[in-house]
């Protein structure tokens, strides 16, 4: 069954006459008059019957309309949205990104991406996970873009840094550790820490930092979003090696630079390779990436 044939039946059914169907679809008579043979033959029955010079539906044709006009409707409605949604200026854009990102470092840069009146009528949905569940999400195609650490062995991501952020150590505001102004990962030895799960993209590079300086973490609890690392710190339940977040700041810890040992940690704008992007992704995939490099590649506590 073609798709013309149905489009062709569709308007000659509200005329009810060749000559000014035909001209209203832009074909000639003949060609119209095919199409319809063509489709009472698939159909096997009359859809049309003659009347004087016009034609009329027959019991089958009014029947088999109102299938035609739902589906025809729903192509074209479905067609709309389709354009809508790959429009650069009207598109939707699937945006997943660490629980760290969320207070501070996403708002302002989708208040700046606003602030240009050419992207006024894009449209986002956000999504926040850990940075595993984030690379599992862009292989599924749940989402067009994130926001997430490094993830090795994932040769279908492509990675970009976007931003340094820096690691510190938190304390409580009366542990031991707080008369300190400055901290090497070797004196925290002899205190319990709250630690990130192995969930975490963050895991593997804490890990590595006490690797370094010879020192296995007496790890009390593990858990997955800061703010829970953050509040768990805050009543001393443990110390913390985290991201120097704009967050922290609403939370009783002292806030300890790691002088020792020296480390770079950043965040990636990650997408899936050798997939379709529309005009809105790569807009504001554009737009991230200047916006970064303009904005926090060394601004390290303003995440």
């Amino acid at each position: 069954m073609n798709l013309k044939h149905l489009e062709y039946f569709r308007v000659l059914a509200k005329l009810e006459h060749y000559t000014l169907a035909a001209e209203k679809l832009s074909i000639t008579q003949p060609t119209l008059t095919y199409a319809i043979s063509e489709l009472e033959k698939d159909l096997g029955t009359y859809l049309f019957e003659k009347q004087g010079r016009n034609v009329r539906l027959t019991k089958y044709g009014r029947f088999f309309l109102n299938y035609v006009d739902t589906a025809l409707s729903e192509l074209e409605k479905g067609e709309k949205e389709l354009r809508k949604l790959v429009s650069p200026s009207h598109g939707t854009i699937d945006l997943a990104f660490i629980y760290t990102l969320g207070p501070h470092f996403v708002p302002k840069m989708i208040e700046n991406f606003f602030s240009n009146e050419a992207n006024k009528n894009i449209s986002f949905n956000f999504s926040q996970g850990n940075t595993k569940n984030i690379i599992q999400g862009l292989k599924a195609e749940k989402f067009d873009l994130a926001f997430c650490s490094l993830a090795k062995n994932e040769p279908a991501i492509d990675f970009i840094p976007l931003a340094r952020q820096e690691l510190v150590l938190i304390v409580s505001s009366n542990h031991p550790l707080a008369a300190y102004d400055s901290i090497d990962l070797r004196d925290t030895a002899p205190f319990p820490f709250v630690y990130y799960n192995k969930e975490s993209g963050i895991r593997p590079l804490i890990d590595s930092l006490f690797a370094k300086v010879n020192i296995t973490p007496k790890i009390r609890c593990e858990v997955e979003e800061d703010s829970a690392v953050a509040g768990l710190v805050s009543i001393d339940y443990g110390i913390a090696v985290v991201p120097n977040i704009w967050i922290l700041k609403h939370f009783n810890v002292k806030i300890l630079p790691i002088i020792n040992p020296p480390h770079k940690r950043f965040i990636y704008l990650a997408y899936l390779k050798n997939k379709y992007l529309s005009p809105t992704v790569h807009r504001f995939k554009d737009f991230a990436v200047n916006y970064c490099k303009n904005h926090f590649f060394i601004e390290d506590n303003s995440l």
